[in-house]
């Protein structure tokens, strides 16, 4: 009995450290076996790349994901292989509720984690619901969107590298991450002199990747492209409406009312500056102030002779927090003036809230709009709460212009509560939808944040400190807001991400089109499934503007604004659309046998991906880039902080 005791003991201490690829989670169901790169920093702090396993086994269950990883990872990627479960089951059109997830991940070294496997988890977890073979020939990397669509990564050429040392031979990554720019270090020592020059160089990874090791590098789109490759089955791509209208004609009435309102109060403020008897240098301020604004109601009336309603709105909205502040501030004679301006904006916020928080949620539509009204509501109480701090500290101008700002702000709130209730339909919903939500993007986003940070420091701005802001609006039962704000640190990670190390304008713009594209069908797939999603439409007229805007000023500020909304527009077309396509039809036979390597023939087509020798666009980008990495998150491109003020 003793040695029966002591073997089991044994057997216990070694289990951990049994053969990886053997592991099989329960009885029942399929398992996948995969190899997955990744990125590992050495003691020195540089990066390299290092070969994963995954070890993926679907059955029947109870809508459970497990994941254990060996080494730990530096970012847990619990939400990234929720988010692959989740996508997996809308592909197929399985309800994953019924099944549980078992994810095995090995590596040789400890690993910085986070989104960049999830494309291959849901590679994996999609063939192993469909009983598929994988080719172990064939590598990814790639975060996996909520929309299906492949997100960028970083350490590209690193992952190549360890694709390469496992015997891959093609390597999958997201499209339009082939140009990768590297910093390349020379040292030399002339007469006892120790001279350091460091370079930023562009890197074709497509023809590195095939001069150094005959890899063939794939940019791919979507998750149907990425389960092709892998198992030669195509899963049909859910497919947008032939025409698909995006305008903002339902907000024309508001827009006109608007302008001609914030125009008068333009207009009342400066006949109440020149009455005045402030002084010289107070007055020439003043009225600088109010030319501004006048510039930028110029814009709103050109907007909506251009039929770009939204865009107006939000140029008015502009235009009045700088009137406000004027009209505000020629009010004050004193610290009591400022005290009674600031609690009349929190007289203002709590009605808003009120109103808000008041009304019977009925239909997607309306959720959108009302969870968009419910952010709102939360930004006015930051802004208040930065006029206070100025307020007590003496400096009464920008305590007068916060405050303007959080009033304009909680009106903007009401006005998108009963926007949305023009289009109520349908059911009541539960706010409980918005924290369900809201607590899948936070993780997802503070994971892909993370893993920025862990890759390029505070490179790509101050992203987390937003994903600090929405855990804080999510323990308040602020559930709405929580989501905004994470779905903004994410939109913002991402095109960090997209653009990182590119100054080329014209590259800049490929970009945006497509993202803009992703935009479009997204709004049309929402219509497709009875939504309105006013929201986004919004947002797409609104990065529209700024498109336009950057092409005339050739304005990388204002492309970045563009890409950002356009991303918001589509994060937001599909926001609480739970709904699952129709299963997939077996477009081959069923076959276990392991597929073949398929290379593309250039047809571009869903069932033929784009050719690997496509160039993006970037075989005129010039071999002098302006800095080096980390100088990126202090350029033009600076993810963090919007250009636009958006209604």
């Amino acid at each position: 009995m003793r040695k029966l005791t002591a073997l089991a003991f044994i057997l216990l201490l070694i289990l951990p450290f049994a053969g990886f690829t053997s592991a099989q989670c329960p009885s029942e169901g399929h398992t996948v076996v995969l190899k997955a790169p990744a990125v590992s920093k050495t003691a020195d702090g540089q990066l390299i790349g290092v070969a994963t396993d995954f070890v993926i086994t679907v059955a029947p269950g109870s809508g459970h994901v497990y994941v254990e990883t060996w080494p730990l990872a530096e970012v847990d990627m619990q939400a990234s292989a929720r988010l692959a479960a989740q996508m997996a089951g809308k592909v197929l059109g399985v309800d994953m509720s019924n099944y549980d997830v078992f994810i095995h991940i090995k590596a040789d070294s400890p690993i910085i984690g986070g989104p960049s496997p999830g494309g291959t988890m849901t590679v994996g977890i999609i063939a192993a619901l469909e009983g598929w073979a994988v080719n172990p020939k064939v590598m990814m990397t790639g975060m996996i969107n909520p929309d299906g669509t492949i997100g960028p990564v970083g350490g590209i050429l690193e992952k190549a590298s360890a694709a390469h040392d496992v015997g891959a031979e093609v390597f999958l990554i997201p499209e339009g991450q082939r140009v990768q720019y590297v910093q390349e270090t020379q040292r030399r020592e002339i007469g006892g002199i120790v001279e350091i020059n460091t370079q930023t160089k562009r890197v074709d990874v497509v023809q590195y990747a095939k001069e150094r090791w005959g890899l063939t590098v794939i940019e791919i789109k979507d998750i149907y492209e990425a389960v092709y490759y892998f198992t030669g089955h195509r899963i049909p791509r859910p497919e947008a409406p032939s025409y698909t209208k995006i305008d903002t004609s339902f907000l024309k009435e508001d827009a006109l009312k608007d302008y001609e309102n914030t125009t008068g109060y333009y207009e009342a403020t400066l006949e109440k500056l020149k009455d005045s008897d402030v002084s010289y240098g107070t007055y020439a301020t003043l009225m600088e102030a109010l030319n501004e604004a006048k510039g930028i109601l110029n814009q709103s009336k050109e907007s909506i002779d251009g039929g770009m309603y939204y865009t107006a709105l939000s140029k008015d909205f502009q235009a009045r927090i700088i009137i406000r502040h004027v009209d505000w501030y020629l009010d004050v004679k004193g610290q009591d003036d400022v005290q009674r301006l600031l609690k009349r904006t929190e007289t203002q916020i709590n009605v808003s809230e009120k109103v808000v928080e008041g009304m019977d949620i009925k239909g997607i539509t309306m959720l959108q709009a009302v969870a968009a009204a419910e952010e709102r509501v939360e930004e006015a109480k930051g802004l208040l709460d930065e006029a206070w701090k100025y307020y007590y500290s003496g400096d009464y101008w920008n305590a007068i212009g916060d405050a303007a700002y959080a009033y304009e702000r909680a009106k903007t709130a009401e006005f998108w509560a009963k926007l949305g209730e023009r289009f109520a339909n349908g059911q009541e919903i539960s706010r409980e939808t918005v924290k369900t939500t809201a607590r899948d993007y936070i993780d997802e986003s503070n994971l892909i944040v993370t893993y920025i940070e862990s890759m390029y420091g505070s490179a790509g701005g101050d992203l987390s400190d937003n994903i600090v802001q929405a855990e804080q609006y999510y323990e308040d039962g602020k559930y709405s807001a929580a989501l905004f704000t994470a779905m903004e640190a994410r939109v913002q990670a991402q095109v960090f991400l997209d653009t990182l190390g590119i100054d080329n304008m014209t590259v800049l713009m490929d970009k945006l089109k497509a993202m803009k594209e992703d935009a479009k069908t997204a709004i049309g797939l929402a219509q497709s499934n009875g939504v309105t999603p006013i929201l986004a439409m919004a947002y797409y007229e609104f990065a529209e503007s700024y498109e336009k805007s950057a092409e005339e000023n050739n304005s990388p500020g204002d492309l970045q604004t563009a890409m950002i909304f356009y991303q918001y527009a589509r994060e937001t077309a599909g926001l609480f659309i739970s709904g699952h396509p129709s299963p997939v039809e077996q477009v081959s036979n069923g076959s276990t046998e392991v597929p073949p390597i398929i290379i593309p023939t250039g047809t571009g087509t869903p069932e033929s991906p784009s050719e690997a020798g496509t160039d993006n666009g970037g075989s005129d980008i010039s071999g002098e880039i302006w800095g080096a990495i980390a100088a990126i998150g202090i350029g033009a491109f600076l993810i963090g902080a919007l250009v636009g003020k958006k209604l």
